[in-house]
Parts: C-alpha cells; structure tokens; sequence
C-alpha cells in the first residue's frame, strides 16, 4: 500500500510527458511548413539560423552560466558538449534549413523523423537492454512502411535540387536521432541540454554578420520576431526541453515512437499554408504510421535488467 502514492506520481509523470511529447511534435513538425514558407519569402537559412541561436543562446546564457559556464561546458565537459551541439545544435539546424531551400516541406518531415525513429529503437537496444518484443517489431515495420510510402510520394519526379534537400535531411536524422540517446546516456537536463547547444551555437553569429547579414530589413520587424520566437523560443527552449525531460521520464524506446507523427504533422499542415497537397501514397502512409504506433504502444517495451 505505501507504493500506491509513489506508483500514481509515476503514472502522472509519464502521461504528462506523453502530453509534452505530442506538444513537440506540433512544435517539430509545423517548423518545416514555418521554415519552408519563409525561405520561399525572402529570408535565407542564414537569417533563420541566426535569428535561433540569437534568441535561444541570450536567453538561456544564465542557465549556462549557472551550470557550470564555459570552465566546463554547462556542467557536461566540453567533450560531450560539443557532441550535443552537433547532434541538435548548428549542424543539424544548418542541415534542415538548407535543406527545406531544396526540397519540398514534407520530404524534411519525412525523411528525418523517419531516421530518428531507426537510430532511436536501435540505441535504447544497444544502449540500455530494451527488448523488441512482438508488437514493437510489428509497429515499427508498419511505421517503416508508413515512411516509405510518403517518401516515394514525395520523392516522384524530384529534381537534382530535390535530391539534395533529401540527402540534408537525412543527415538531419543521422545527427537527431542521438540526441535523445545521449542526454539520457549522460544524465543532463533537458533545459540544461538545451541551453549547452544554444550557447555553444552563439560562435556561428560572428560568421553570419561577416558573411551572410544583409541587414535588418530584409523583412517587416514583426516577421523577424515572430521566426525568432518560434526558431528560438518554441523550437529549441520548449522542444528541446521537453523531448529531453521526457526521454528521461519515458526512455528513448518509447520517446522514438514519437518522431513518425512529425512527417503526418508536417505534411497536413504544409496543405494550407504551402499548397502541398497529399495524395492517394502519402494517405496510405499516414495510416500506416499511425497503426504502427498504435501497435507498438499497445504494450511498453521492457529492459533485461543486469545482475
């Protein structure tokens, strides 16, 4: 009986990070249409890069500072800093916004979350002894599936161009798939992880206004503030923090069934606001998906616990 109140605690911990997680995906997944309109309307990759790391870097800079500051990286070591930063930090942010100035908004929602979702079931095997029980195998072949129908939708007829925004996000999902993994690898914070990278990030502002600035007039002030907001603020202070607090409350395994809802997200809203309108494949994707994920929630996945 005493277990009763600590067994509720968790229960309410793991659905309100489930919650969270749905939060991000809406978060995750209408920044490719954001992105993918705004470089269709006069701003550049560089401008959205610096605009998010502008804004996310000042004001996470105390947190940073608080943790530890740049004597140890946040309170991480400078070693496992920089391999955050990479995997969620400019690198992979310079690679899904070129990419979105190639190819279409649903390729970048597709093909990343669908690479995220393979590196995150194999690390929490490899990483941490989660089992791949029956209906996380079917679910996760039916995600496959699901993918690969949107992926050759998006794909028919593609461009050289296209190609190339395909290729940038896939290595969108070869860097994100190992953030989750390592904060929970390496036991940081998800507010602290998302203040290491956006600090860490700060050093490509120098490089913008050098190369890349053409001045605070290549759009209306309020079209600047609202990217910033949402490049800054929604993207990487409330996104990152909640998809790390809840791979800690959840475990990667079950954090990676996530990322297949960002290319339904995605592409659904890409409808209204770009004019890409799904047809008869990408349909049958987003059922696929969305039963793959069914099926594998239907039980937890468990850990082979060591002696």
């Amino acid at each position: 009986m005493h277990q009763t109140v600590p067994d509720e605690k968790l229960r309410r911990r793991r659905q309100l990070a489930i919650i969270g997680m749905l939060g991000s995906v809406l978060i995750f997944g209408s920044n490719f249409v954001i992105s993918r309109h705004a470089v269709l309307n006069g701003l550049s990759q560089h401008d959205l890069l610096a605009l998010r790391f502008a804004t996310a870097g000042l004001l996470l800079l105390p947190i940073f500072l608080k943790a530890g500051g740049f004597a140890n990286c946040g309170g991480v070591s400078w070693r496992r800093g920089i391999w955050l930063a990479i995997t969620s930090g400019f690198p992979m942010t310079y690679l899904m916004l070129t990419g979105l100035t190639l190819a279409p908004a649903a390729h970048g929602a597709t093909i990343g979350p669908g690479t995220v979702t393979l590196i995150g079931i194999a690390g929490s095997v490899v990483l941490f002894g989660a089992a791949l029980t029956r209906n996380l195998v079917i679910g996760v072949i039916g995600v496959l599936a699901g993918l690969a129908c949107l992926g050759i939708a998006g794909s028919t007829g593609a461009s050289a161009g296209t190609l190339r925004g395909d290729l940038c996000f896939l290595g969108v999902g070869l860097l994100w798939g190992f953030y989750p993994l390592l904060i929970q690898l390496w036991k940081v914070d998800g507010l602290k992880g998302a203040a290491i990278v956006s600090v860490l990030s700060l050093l490509y502002l120098p490089f913008y206004f050098l190369f890349f600035f053409r001045g605070f007039d290549v759009a209306p002030w309020w079209v600047l503030v609202g990217h910033a907001i949402n490049q800054g603020v929604l993207n990487v202070i409330v996104g990152l923090w909640i998809w790390g607090w809840a791979a800690h409350v959840l475990g990667a395994a079950v954090v990676g069934r996530f990322p297949p809802l960002i290319p339904v997200t995605g592409t659904l809203l890409a409808v209204p606001a770009l004019g890409e309108i799904p047809g008869p494949l990408q349909v049958v994707g987003f059922v696929l998906i969305i039963g793959g994920l069914f099926v594998a929630s239907w039980r937890r996945p468990t850990v082979a616990r060591k002696p």
